[in-house]
This record gives C-alpha cells, sequence and structure tokens, in this order.
C-alpha cells in the first residue's frame, strides 16, 4: 500500500489556550468580570428627541405665504421636460406668493450633468432664486435636503425622486411638490394653511 497523501488545510489557525484556561498560573489567567448591581432607585436616563415647537399635531405652524420652496435637481429638469415657468406654476398651485430656494448641493448636481443640461443651469441661476449654503461634505443633495427639512420646518420640497418622496413622508409637517398632468400638485398640504388666523 502506498502512503496516503494528506490534503492541507487553508487558512487553520493553531490552537490557542484561553487567558480563563486553568492550566494557567494564576498570575497570567484573565481576571473574571464582576457585574456592577444597578441601584434600582436609580432614574432611568433615555435620549427622545425633542418634538419641533412649530408642529400643532400634524400641522405646521411656521408653514405660510410666502413659501420657501426646497427644489431638487430632477424637478427642475422634468418641468423643462413638461414646459413648465417654475415660479409661475408654484404660483398657480399655491396661490400665493412663492421663492423657490436652492442649496449649493443641487446646483453642484446640475453643474455635474454637463452641457446636455445647460437650460436647467441657466434657470437655477435665475436671480429671483434663492441661494442656500451648504457647510456638510459632499454634494449628495438627498440627505442634505432631508436634514435640512428635518432642522426647519419652514420649507416645502420639490421633488420628483420617488426616494427622497419617501424619506419626506417620514417627516412630519413637511409638504411635497411634485409634477403630475402638465402641472405642480402638492402632497400633505392642510386647507386652511395661508387662510388668516383668528
Amino acid at each position: 500500500m502506498g502512503k496516503q497523501k494528506k490534503t492541507r488545510k487553508y487558512a487553520t489557525m493553531k490552537r490557542m489556550l484561553s487567558l480563563r484556561d486553568e492550566r494557567l498560573k494564576e498570575k497570567d489567567r484573565l481576571k473574571p468580570k464582576k457585574k456592577q448591581k444597578k441601584d434600582p432607585s436609580a432614574l432611568k436616563e433615555r435620549e427622545v428627541p425633542q418634538h419641533p415647537s412649530c408642529l400643532f399635531f400634524q400641522y405646521n405652524t411656521q408653514l405660510g405665504p410666502p413659501y420657501h420652496i426646497l427644489v431638487d435637481t430632477n424637478f427642475i429638469n422634468f418641468s423643462i421636460k413638461a414646459k413648465l415657468d417654475l415660479v409661475q406654476s408654484m404660483m398657480d398651485c399655491l396661490y400665493a406668493k412663492c421663492i423657490p430656494c436652492i442649496t449649493d448641493c443641487v446646483m453642484a448636481e446640475i453643474e455635474k450633468l454637463g452641457q446636455k443640461y445647460r437650460v436647467a443651469l441657466r434657470i437655477a441661476k435665475d436671480p429671483r432664486f434663492e441661494r442656500l449654503p451648504c457647510t456638510h461634505k459632499g454634494t449628495y443633495a438627498d440627505d442634505c435636503l432631508v436634514q435640512r427639512v428635518t432642522q426647519h420646518k419652514c420649507y416645502i420640497v420639490a421633488t420628483v425622486d420617488h426616494d427622497l418622496k419617501r424619506r419626506i413622508r417620514k417627516i412630519p409637517g413637511v409638504p411635497i411638490m411634485y409634477i403630475s398632468n402638465h402641472r405642480y400638485n402638492i402632497e400633505r398640504m392642510p386647507d386652511d394653511y395661508g387662510a388668516p388666523q383668528f
């Protein structure tokens, strides 16, 4: 009979002693951890996010004319495709003065799209649009818009992006503007916004 070949095992580690093994000397052994008993009379501390003061249940008291509308990149592109004037169509939708706001991230995204989207860039540089500076790293506009809307609930978000819409729906009191049937529509906007308060 021939010699049986042993298959070599790759990535096998040497068997090592545990630091709590009884074969080790007392001084080399790892000491067992003692669990600290929790005091039942001590107060329990929890991190609870503070409820925004601008909301009365789901009603956002900060929203009112003139409306500040955060515009996403694809919203401008789809508006051009549908041949809609941004400011005029917003005013037709909300029956009030609207100030479109463009963040640095959205501007950077439009510039990255290149020569094909030069009309969108020209529209974004319109003096009627308000520019909002960004302080974070990177140029990912979705995170920027969600973060800004979470902190300041005085904006309406104009977007056609399904993922961004899904993220914004989780934030209470923030309406979404979108395009359907060649006109702007608003989602989650209560009827009595803009009505005089008595």
